[in-house]
């Protein structure tokens, strides 16, 4: 495979980052949520670390949709079916969206909280520039829920698709991995 039949290195890194982030921010989302309240952790590190790690993954899935604006892509593979190609394409965007989004649904539910204590940033804390407000905390919070979920269900798909072209097809013509890697 030549270069040119591949994602430029700050797509790929990007993308793996990416990747890590999303997983790992769904499982530790999933993790305190399901912990009863009286864990102290929960509060004292595992929220202030997912909201950390929230915004970080708003800035590097924001810093990737300006890179691949500027990247030229590679063509998909000759041996993938125009539907293929299709949903691909359709489950990339939205995977694109919905990091983006995603972050921005758990910005707006910490911030709408009145209970809030912030949302930090490693080293500082961002404005909370929504008024509080409980009844849009939980909108927010219903549309950060469903939202990650669907994000992750997309993953699923995302991988089942590379794992059939790299596993299922016949030949290394419907190969997508060696793209990303």
């Amino acid at each position: 495979m030549t270069r040119h039949d591949c994602y430029t290195l700050p797509m790929r890194l990007l993308h793996w980052t990416r990747a890590a982030l999303i997983l790992g921010l769904i499982a530790l989302g999933w993790t305190m949520t399901s912990l009863p309240d009286s864990i102290a952790a929960k509060f004292e590190w595992m929220y202030p670390v997912h909201k950390e790690f929230g915004v970080l993954a708003f800035v590097i899935g924001t810093i990737a949709l300006v890179v691949r604006s500027r990247s030229a892509l590679p063509h998909h593979p000759a041996g993938l079916a125009r539907w293929e190609v299709m949903l691909s394409s359709i489950v990339q965007y939205a995977m694109l969206a919905l990091a983006i989004i995603v972050p921005v649904m758990g910005y707006a539910m910490s911030s709408s909280f009145t209970q809030s204590d912030g949302v930090p940033f490693f080293v500082t804390d961002l404005p909370e520039l929504l008024p509080k407000n409980d009844r849009a905390f939980a909108v927010f919070a219903l549309a950060h829920k469903v939202l990650a979920y669907t994000l992750l269900a997309l993953v699923a798909l995302h991988v089942m698709g590379v794992l059939k072209h790299r596993f299922l097809d016949r030949g290394r013509a419907a190969d997508v991995l060696p793209r990303m890697l």
